[in-house]
């Protein structure tokens, strides 16, 4: 390091003195000027740096450069002259153009740095990405917009090998093939979309020094262009879904000028695309108002609204619905329903369900709940009965699952891929049964169908046939059913050619058959004919063991019913449930487990013995009678009054539904309204029977 001596401590010699203190190679000794205030003595003496007022002093001593800075050249002369040849002395003049050249450094240098401070504001506030590398690969310069899309910050780029930031970058590669490659798509790992361009930074000399990237996320530009590309597809979707659709449809802008309709709509009211577009919604109507202006105005749908529409004046119902926007309205969509469909469709409807109802057999074997040993011979016999032709006679009292065995039996047979049809005979009137089950052909009688019409058992063809109560057959229709079972073939009402049928026939009775032989009411031919397979369903009073099954399961199903979330039902409930006889058996403890669903709180979970409803309804206790009460009454009157009591409360108790009454009691539902009838307990009761 250069050892320096300034004389003169003036304009110039300050101005020496600041250049060279900030000089690695220079180190300022000491400054001199003949005047001690001078403004150079000050900033030396700041810098801690020697002064004084006489050169003489120093000149001896070791000094290697000393600069005259007073631009007197006598004290040239006399420094020149003093100094030894190792001393190298600078003067004014010479010291005032190097002077002049650091203050023109130092304003390119402060220019430069002011340039360069506008180049990195601008590039740090561009929207696009920047970064350079050196040509080894190592970040020199990043940008904010850089930061922000690839997810890093300054420091983690900075000073790091390229490909341990981005480990997918090209400008490796750009460095290489000195190339630049413009506008290239590239996802990063943070999986922002972005579209690059990469060039190399080469000097005039062709050598490579670095490369950048410039770089622009197009992430929500692509999602925009893939949801424009989506939206273009729905409307294309819902256009082809309205112009198939068979419902009449027709479109309408927020002024209700008409702006779609689908084929549909021409085909129910008569107006074509060029008669409704671009017209006011009002134009197709010939009876009514638009409902598409009233929609427009309230903002609300209206639904099954009644009106005439087209030349025709065609009958239809209207719903319409606005199509609302970001809270503006935009427009309408109205459905046209042709009520003649509707109502041809409604027809339809309902003999489909009648069918189905007919020939579907829900139940099989795994249905039927019960392993005690009474109702585990009924389901062998009943499996056993299922693989052969055989009818089968299914007994047992009312509610015990006579029914699900007949749909079992039917499913577990090999005509389980044909129909089932079941026939209550209790159910339907004396006068129609036989047509119902035998059919009948044209003219047969007043209001039969043209071209007549098939009975249940043909229907039945190759199928099963389940005849329920078929103790309340009359003799003349068991004669007619022993010629099915016999012969195989069937005579409709007011025909004459036998008809050969091909169908498995299932009955149930909960009458005792043989006592109705004896009675002369029952067929003894036909009793042997049903009788070949004989089936015996206990009551629940003799399985009384199959109760938590039954229960579990019917709270199962309750549950799907009513909502509820049951789960079980405690254990003093089920003693107490055993404790009683069921005369209504499954029926009746499906009744009794669903009220006490109905009772249960609805954040409770197990059924305990007070949710229960008292299971002795009808059994009042007996009264004694006095004399008075008695001694003019025969037995007989006394057991109708009782009798016709009984009835009455019975209705009473199960709401005047007449079906339950007569299973609750045990007889037909004939038998019911004969003993009504008798009693006139309809004609005194003010409650609406069922």
């Amino acid at each position: 390091m250069k050892r320096v001596l300034i004389v003169g401590a003036g304009k110039g010699g300050s101005a020496l003195l600041e250049i060279l203190h900030n000089t690695e190679k220079m180190n300022v000794v000491g400054i001199v000027d003949v005047n001690p205030r001078a403004r150079g003595l000050q900033a030396a003496e700041h810098y801690g740096i020697p002064t004084g007022t006489n050169y003489d002093n120093w000149v001896n001593g070791r000094i290697d450069i000393i600069i005259e800075a007073t631009g007197n050249d006598h004290v040239l002369a006399q420094l020149l002259e003093m100094c030894s040849r190792k001393t190298v002395v600078i003067p004014g003049s010479v010291a005032c153009i190097i002077s002049e050249l650091m203050e023109e450094k130092e304003e390119l240098l402060e220019r430069l740095k002011l340039q360069t401070n506008n180049q990195t504001l601008i590039l740090n506030n561009i929207h696009d990405g920047m970064i350079v590398v050196n040509d080894q690969e190592v970040v020199q310069f990043i940008n904010k917009s850089a930061e922000r899309i690839v997810g890093i910050t300054k420091e983690q780029f900075v000073g790091q090998d390229i490909r341990h930031v981005i480990t997918d970058t090209r400008l490796p590669d750009v460095l290489r093939s000195r190339r630049k490659e413009v506008n290239q798509r590239l996802i990063l790992e943070n999986d922002k979309k972005i579209i690059t361009t990469r060039i190399p930074i080469i000097n005039a000399d062709e050598e490579v020094l670095g490369a950048f990237a410039v770089f622009k996320d197009i992430t929500e530009v692509m999602n925009l262009a893939e949801e424009v590309t989506d939206l273009k597809e729905i409307k294309t979707m819902l256009e082809a879904i309205i112009q198939s659709s068979d419902e009449a449809i027709s479109v309408v802008d927020e002024n209700g000028t008409g702006i779609m309709i689908n084929p549909a709509y021409t085909r129910i009211t008569g107006f074509r695309e060029s008669d409704i577009i671009g017209k006011p919604a009002s134009v197709d109507i010939s009876e009514g108002e638009s409902m598409h202006m009233k929609v427009l105005g309230t903002r609300r749908a209206v639904r099954r609204v009644h009106m005439k529409v087209g030349p025709a004046k065609k009958d239809v119902l209207v719903n319409v619905a606005p199509v609302i926007v970001d809270g503006k309205i935009k427009g309408s969509v109205g459905v046209l329903h042709d009520v003649s469909e509707i109502q041809s469709l409604t027809s339809e409807l309902k003999r489909a369900r009648q069918i189905i109802r007919n020939l579907e057999a829900k139940y099989t074997f795994d249905d039927i709940i019960g392993s005690s040993e009474e109702m585990q011979i009924a389901l062998e016999q009943a499996k056993v009965g299922a693989r052969t032709p055989a009818t089968v006679l299914l007994r047992g009292d009312s509610g015990t699952g006579k029914e699900l065995f007949a749909h079992a039996i039917h499913n577990e047979s090999d005509r389980k891929h044909n129909k089932f049809i079941r026939v209550n005979c209790a159910a339907i009137a004396e006068s129609i049964l036989e047509s119902e089950l035998f059919g009948y052909v044209e003219g047969a009688f007043t209001g039969a169908k043209q071209g007549g019409k098939k009975g249940l058992f043909e229907e039945a063809n190759r199928g099963s046939i389940f005849l329920d109560e078929i103790g309340e057959l009359s003799l003349h229709m068991q004669a007619k059913l022993l010629r099915v079972l016999q012969e195989g073939e069937i005579i409709r009402v007011g025909g004459t050619t036998p008809i050969a049928i091909d169908a498995r026939v299932i009955t149930a009775t909960n009458i005792n058959l043989e006592k109705a032989i004896m009675n002369k009411t029952f067929r003894e031919d036909l009793y042997y004919r049903l009788n070949r397979l004989p089936i015996y369903i206990p009551s629940l009073k003799e399985r009384k063991g199959d109760l938590p099954e039954l229960i579990d399961d019917l709270i199962q199903k309750i549950n799907q019913d009513y909502g509820r979330n049951v789960k079980s039902i405690d254990d003093r409930a089920t003693a107490y449930l055993k404790d009683y006889d069921w005369p209504g058996n499954v029926r009746e403890l499906e009744n009794i487990v669903g009220r006490a669903m109905i009772y249960i709180g609805l954040n409770e979970e197990v059924i305990q013995k007070e949710h229960i409803p008292a299971l002795m309804p009808y059994r009042e206790s007996p009264q004694r009678l006095s004399k008075d009460s008695v001694k003019n009454q025969t037995l007989q009157t006394a057991m109708e009054q009782y009798e016709k009591q009984y009835i009455t409360d019975v209705l009473h108790a199960y709401h005047y539904n007449k079906t339950h009454v007569a299973k609750h009691l045990n007889i037909s539902i004939r038998s019911l309204y004969y003993k009504l009838e008798k009693y006139r307990i309809e004609k005194n009761s003010t409650q609406k029977f069922s």
